[in-house]
This record gives C-alpha cells, structure tokens and sequence, in this order.
C-alpha cells in the first residue's frame, strides 16, 4: 500500500513539474509586459508639473505605485513557490504582511480617487480648495495609516503570542505562516470592513453626481464622465471582492477534488481574480484621460510617436 501511495505522489509530482513551465510563463509574462506599461505611466506622470500638482492624478499615480509593488511581490512569491524556495519566517512575515498593506491601501485609494470625483462634480467651486496638494497627501497618508493596522496587529501576535511557528525557513504563504484562528478573524474583520466602507462611499458619490447631473447647472458632459469614472472604481472594488472568494474556494476545493485538480483550479483562479485586475485597472484609467494618453503613448514608443496639443482640465 505504501508503495502505491508513493507511486501516486510521484507522478502526481512529475504531473506538476511538467505543467510548472507553460504555468510560469503564463503567469510571469503578463506581469513583466504590464510592470514596464506602469514604469511608463509612472515616468509619464513625473515629466509634467500638472500631472504632480493635480489631485486626479496624484492619486491615480499613487494607485500605480501600489499595483506596481504588488505585482512585483506577486511575481517574487511566485518564483519561489514554483523553484520549492524556503524562506526565513521573518522575511516571509514582512512580504506577506506587506502584500496585505498594499491589498487594504489599494482598496482604500478607490474611496480617495470617487471623492474626488465627487467634489470636483458637486462643488466645483471649492475643488481647488478641498483636493489641494497639501490635502491630498494628507489623505493619501490617512489610507496608510488605516492599511497598516492589521498588518501592525498581525506583527504584535506574532512576536508576542504566536508560538506555532519554529522552523526558521518555510514555504511563504499566509497559510504556513499564519496557524492560529485570530489571523483568519482579523483579516476577514479588516477586509469586510473597508469593502463596506468604500462600497458605501463609491455609491454615495455615484448617486449624488448623478442626482447634481440631472439639474440645469450642472456641465452634462462633466458628470457623465465623473459618473463613468465612478462606476470604473465599482467595477474594479468588485474585482477585488472576488479575490477574497479565493481564499474560500482554495479550502472547497481541496475538500472534495484531487490534489492535482485544486492546484489547476486555484492558478486559474489566482491568475483571473488576483493578477489581471492588478494588470489592466491601470492601464483603462491611463487610456481613458486624452491627455496622459497622448504624453503615455509618446515615451511608450520611445519617443516615436507625435504628441498632440492637448487642453488638461483640472476639475473635470
């Protein structure tokens, strides 16, 4: 009997090496293309003052930098699961608990990013006022503040309490590094919370531009675009939301299909609900601004392109 079960186990190991290539490439490939698109953008958004100085794209660029970071982060767990890499537990602890920072802030810039939006639609008068540079980092620093709680707490237990945990190298990931229940608690706590929280103030912001569309005073085109831009942080909050659906079908599927099976399902979906979303949310907010587009597709080509005069209107 034991001889089955190891006969079994290797050639359901030599079936996971063989796949591991086609697997990596599919799943690095995109990451790489997508990790220069955002070195683009990014380097786009330095090389005008107004792309620095206007709160849109303060907090558009501020979104770039976090998907980048998480990308990356992606693309370096990735790597060492694939080559079997153990890692010490206390750099584990700081990748992992960095990839929840940057997960929470991500979240929480479509809040920042719909407040805008609606300020720039509901009070234009006052928009330079309420989203100046000042005011504008300093939110940005109020969403680290609250995306680093849990990551602080998780710390605490880990160094105070935590005692499931003595193998000094070990395969990263929240489940081998995370054994106690209060882990589990407080990520669903924090996560639920701030997906309420922005739900709530993405919708909020949609309904009162739609509702100051409607009236006479309002510029038509202005709101609509606002509105559109608002339902895109929606969409994209919900792709988020079913990242988190990764986690509970990861324990489903390891109850009732094969090893093998579980393994194909969960890339599939880590690839679909985790890494894409991260790929092309940037990628349709650049696209979508005529301005960044123009100066983007310049320095994308290498400077072979033309750019074209473009207005920027800063509250619109």
């Amino acid at each position: 009997m034991s001889n089955l079960n190891a006969s079994a186990s290797n050639l359901t190991q030599r079936l996971i090496d063989q796949d591991a290539p086609t697997k990596a490439f599919l799943f690095v490939t995109p990451c790489v293309i997508f990790l220069y698109v955002n070195g683009v953008m990014l380097f786009t958004l330095r090389k005008k003052a107004v792309f620095q100085e206007t709160s849109r794209y303060i907090l558009f660029g501020h979104m770039l930098w976090v998907d980048t970071l998480n990308l990356f982060m992606s693309v370096v767990l990735y790597i060492c699961a694939v080559s079997r890499i153990l890692i010490m537990k206390n750099v584990c602890l700081l990748l992992l608990i960095a990839a929840t920072a940057l997960f929470q802030v991500s979240t929480l810039n479509l809040a920042l990013m719909s407040l805008e939006r609606y300020v720039a639609i509901c009070f234009p008068l006052r928009h330079a006022e309420f989203t100046s540079f000042k005011r504008t980092h300093t939110a940005i620093c109020v969403v680290w503040v609250l995306g680093l709680i849990q990551c602080l707490s998780e710390m605490i237990i880990f160094y105070s309490f935590d005692t499931t945990n003595i193998a000094m190298n070990l395969f990263c990931s929240r489940t081998t590094l995370f054994r106690l229940q209060i882990y589990k608690k407080f990520d669903i706590a924090f996560t639920c919370i701030f997906f309420v929280l922005v739900c709530f103030v993405i919708i909020f912001t949609y309904a009162s531009i739609a509702a100051v569309a409607k009236t006479a005073a309002c510029d038509k085109l202005s709101a609509k675009k606002a509105n559109k831009t608002v339902l895109l942080h929606l969409i994209q909050l919900g792709l988020g939301a079913s990242s988190i659906l990764v986690g509970v079908i990861q324990e489903a599927i390891y109850v009732y299909t094969d090893f093998l099976t579980a393994l194909n399902v969960m890339y599939f979906c880590f690839l679909v609900f985790i890494i894409f979303p991260k790929c092309l949310s940037p990628l349709i907010y650049g696209m979508r601004d005529q301005a960044f587009c123009c100066l983007f597709k310049y320095y994308f080509t290498f400077g072979k392109g033309k750019v074209k005069p473009v207005t920027i209107e800063l509250h619109v």
